[in-house]
């Protein structure tokens, strides 16, 4: 996808509508137990903003919706992935809590099982607006209509992750930044 596909959808343009203020962009990675997909979706994103000389201007968290591992570290091995590729994640785990849909701009699901959990748990049908899938900022040429969950997988499912998420953040960047100047 270029960037005017993801400026034509109009789940994105109605979330990047509703940034209250485009110099603090917040932004919330959402899986099921905050310890493989959405730390590192986190620290990619913390990444790609930092190489884009906007890191001032974004605050990036992650959490998930299940409360498996609250205070834990994500999982060894998608840190050692990560690790291979420069990333350090040492994010502690949370569960999303009803005040994230309050201090929160964007929620970004990684997959429609936890999308619809934060459809449902969203306090406001304005909150609900704020929540995206990682998968609406998936380049046109990826296979996957989410980003699967490496638990259970070998080695190949964390790099997958990595891969889409790497290139799903710098659009989600690029995106946002572009529109939310506007």
């Amino acid at each position: 996808m270029n960037l005017l596909e993801f400026n034509d959808n109009p789940r994105i343009r109605r979330a990047i509508a509703q940034i209250e203020n485009p110099k603090n962009i917040k932004v919330l990675f959402v899986c099921l137990g905050n310890i493989c997909r959405s730390p590192a979706a986190e620290g990619l994103m913390r990444q790609s903003v930092i190489e884009n000389g906007t890191e001032n201007r974004w605050e990036i968290d992650s959490a998930g919706t299940g409360n498996y591992h609250i205070g834990e570290l994500p999982d060894p091995r998608m840190r050692a992935h990560a690790r291979r590729r420069g990333l350090e994640l040492d994010h502690r785990c949370r569960q999303v809590s009803e005040s994230d849909f309050y201090n929160f701009d964007l929620i970004i699901a990684m997959d429609s099982s936890n999308y619809a959990n934060l459809r449902r748990i969203a306090p406001t049908a304005e909150s609900q607006d704020k929540i995206l899938q990682m998968a609406e900022f998936f380049d046109s040429c990826t296979n996957c209509d989410h980003v699967p969950d490496p638990y259970y997988d070998g080695a190949d499912g964390f790099e997958l992750v990595l891969d889409l998420l790497t290139a799903a953040t710098r659009n989600l960047r690029d995106t946002v930044e572009t529109n939310s100047l506007a």
